[in-house]
């Protein structure tokens, strides 16, 4: 996570990109945007307040060689000499464009800006922040018109959410460049990340912490709710959360052991992490230490909710583990030809 109070921005640029596969084409700008003070005060938290809350970070990545990915080129040499800002701010929407080889891919609005005075892990430095506007909404504008004040419609970019950032933090530890990065339109989870950044998981308990939990999610969406019922699902998440708050360090033996009654159901799980890995060519951790604070925003994600064909939720609540095995019963009634759940419980709240 970063700290934004004393950021300010030296230079930002806007350029379009178009799309390779559409043959729509680029246009760039040659000067730094001169921004008025409202504009500026506008812009500066727009950028940045979406990486408030990040938690996890990522490293530049390349098969052969570090210095062959473009995007660490780029940024190293901002930070090193910025005079060649716009240029390479040029260089890095020709390489965006070259990532565009679907139709889906869209064209828009690409902001390169240089920060400064960002903190991370209480240290004050600079950022370089790639940002693309894909999606425009309609606003009314009033003007007027001799004696009336008249309307028109026009578009324009929401304040509300950037569809893709990243932020190229100056601060390095043994994996290189700290990059943050968010996706709010996720058409295509490889255009940006793998093919543009070309960036993984940074190797600590913060990326270990998330990616077992979304494979947890997966497999009770996946396995559990399919091969057994929206209670097991439901059950096996409150477990999982109880699991990683009562322990420090994650052991997948100690995990499997704890939150599974039946051998089948941890040959399932091991199962599903096999292939989650090789499908998402990412490794899960045996063993790490668990994040607090991604569990926390991860915990808010999970549904547990048991949602019925006769317009009736049974919302569970995923810090008790327990209460669903010990005060649900799931039946079925030969009269009605239906299934049913007993609720048992002592008064109202």
């Amino acid at each position: 996570m970063i700290k934004r109070s004393k950021a300010v921005i030296p230079k930002l640029i806007i350029h379009k990109v178009g799309n390779k596969f559409n043959d729509t084409r680029n246009l760039f700008s040659e000067e730094p945007v001169v921004f008025d003070e409202d504009s500026y005060n506008l812009m500066l938290p727009f950028l940045l307040k979406p990486f408030g809350n990040v938690t996890e970070s990522f490293r530049f990545h390349h098969h052969a060689d570090m210095n062959m990915n473009e995007l660490f080129n780029y940024s190293k040499n901002i930070f090193s000499e910025e005079k060649n800002f716009a240029e390479i701010s040029k260089n890095i929407v020709k390489h965006l464009y070259e990532q565009s080889n679907s139709a889906q891919i869209k064209t828009g609005d690409v902001i390169v800006v240089l920060f400064e005075d960002i903190e991370y892990n209480d240290i004050n430095t600079n950022a370089l922040g790639i940002f693309k506007i894909e999606n425009k909404i309609d606003f009314f504008q009033t003007f007027v018109d001799g004696e009336n004040i008249d309307v028109m419609v026009q578009k324009g970019i929401s304040t509300k959410k950037i569809d893709k950032g990243c932020l190229i933090i100056n601060y390095t530890d043994d994996e290189g460049y700290v990059v943050l990065s968010v996706d709010n339109n996720n058409y295509d989870a490889q255009y940006w990340i793998k093919h543009f950044l070309n960036i993984k998981y940074a190797d600590d308990k913060n990326s270990h912490t998330q990616a077992y939990l979304e494979m947890c999610n997966g497999f009770s969406n996946e396995v559990l709710k399919t091969d057994y019922n929206t209670q097991e699902h439901s059950n096996f998440l409150a477990k999982t959360i109880d699991f990683f708050k009562e322990n420090d360090t994650v052991n997948i033996h100690d995990f499997k052991e704890e939150v599974f009654e039946e051998d089948k159901q941890k040959q399932l799980f091991d199962d599903y992490k096999n292939i989650y890995q090789e499908d998402r060519d990412t490794l899960i951790r045996n063993q790490f230490h668990v994040s607090d604070v991604v569990l926390k925003k991860q915990k808010q994600k999970l549904k547990t909710d048991i949602k019925l064909d006769t317009n009736i939720q049974i919302k569970l609540d995923i810090d008790a583990p327990d209460a669903a095995s010990e005060y649900l019963e799931l039946g079925y009634d030969e009269d009605k030809k239906m299934k049913f759940y007993k609720v048992y419980f002592n008064e109202e709240q």
